[in-house]
């Protein structure tokens, strides 16, 4: 699998890294999660992403795969506490301890912000949690996972070494917004949400953390979708990996057999700049304003 170097980390990532929320939110049990990231090990993957407020994402990976820990890049996510105190400064500390207690090791490679807001990273109060987890060895490096006007404040602040991003066919607001600015600074760039859920598969209104994206698909009305579902999933992947300054796109799945198949869709090769350039043209001529990243 091709491998990117991460900006600032230093880390020579894969172009595609498992997402950790989908094995919480679904409550996947122990035997599949031990396939499903097992498997995506052995497909060549080596980024898992998490985070402490996914319901046993931490657990999950740290039962399956801390005796792997050598082969892969941990990332994990705090502050977005489940219990609904987000972003609480003397709890954050704590969370970070218990997520590595969680994942069975000693130090993440990167820990990220959760979504906290620009006046949350103004007030500098998490900020200083995470420098201090760093300092104190318990990651190597500290970065932001967000959107908006807060993950371009939280680049132009110079603090953190990574960005975590929502980015996709039809979430584009990023491209013009945080991550060309994080490129410049030479950050690592981590798209979420890569493949928009791949909501367009749904013959109703779907759940409503997928909603959004249901609502821009007519006014979009991207003629590759209509077809072929792997391939749209390819086109929609590839354009993602395509962004200029995309280091690896994050993708969630409960089936143990999807990691060889999402490599799979990545042997068409890169994307056309024709067909990207018509896909970057098609958002902006219908995006309206209230198109904004989705957390």
């Amino acid at each position: 699998m091709e491998k990117r170097n991460l900006g600032k980390t230093g880390m020579d990532v894969t172009v595609l890294g498992f997402g950790g929320a989908e094995i919480g939110y679904q409550g996947v049990p122990l035997p599949v999660a031990d396939r499903l990231l097992n498997g995506a090990l052995d497909a060549g993957l080596n980024v898992i992403d998490t985070a402490e407020c996914y319901p046993t994402s931490e657990e999950l990976i740290g039962n399956s795969v801390a005796a792997r820990r050598n082969q892969y890049f941990l990332f994990t996510k705090c502050g977005h506490d489940k219990d609904g105190d987000d972003w609480n400064p003397k709890k954050m500390a704590a969370q970070i301890d218990r997520s590595l207690g969680r994942l069975k090791t000693d130090r993440v490679d990167l820990l990220q912000l959760h979504s906290s807001t620009e006046e949350q990273l103004r007030q500098g109060d998490v900020i200083e949690v995470v420098k201090r987890a760093r300092d104190a060895g318990k990651t190597r490096f500290i970065g932001y996972s967000g959107d908006g006007r807060a993950a371009l404040y939280a680049v132009e602040s110079g603090v953190f070494a990574t960005l975590q991003i929502s980015v996709s066919i039809l979430d584009q607001e990023a491209i013009d917004l945080a991550i060309p600015a994080a490129h410049a600074q030479g950050m690592g760039i981590i798209a979420k949400r890569p493949i928009a859920n791949a909501v367009w598969k749904h013959a109703s209104k779907p759940d409503p953390y997928y909603q959004p994206y249901w609502e821009r698909l007519p006014k979009l009305n991207y003629e590759f979708l209509k077809g072929d579902f792997q391939n749209a999933v390819s086109i929609a992947l590839r354009f993602t990996l395509a962004v200029p300054g995309v280091h690896t796109a994050i993708v969630g799945t409960t089936q143990p057999d999807r990691w060889r198949q999402n490599a799979e869709l990545l042997n068409a090769g890169p994307l056309s700049q024709q067909q990207f350039d018509e896909i970057r043209a098609r958002w902006k001529s219908v995006a309206a304003p209230d198109w904004v990243g989705q957390t």
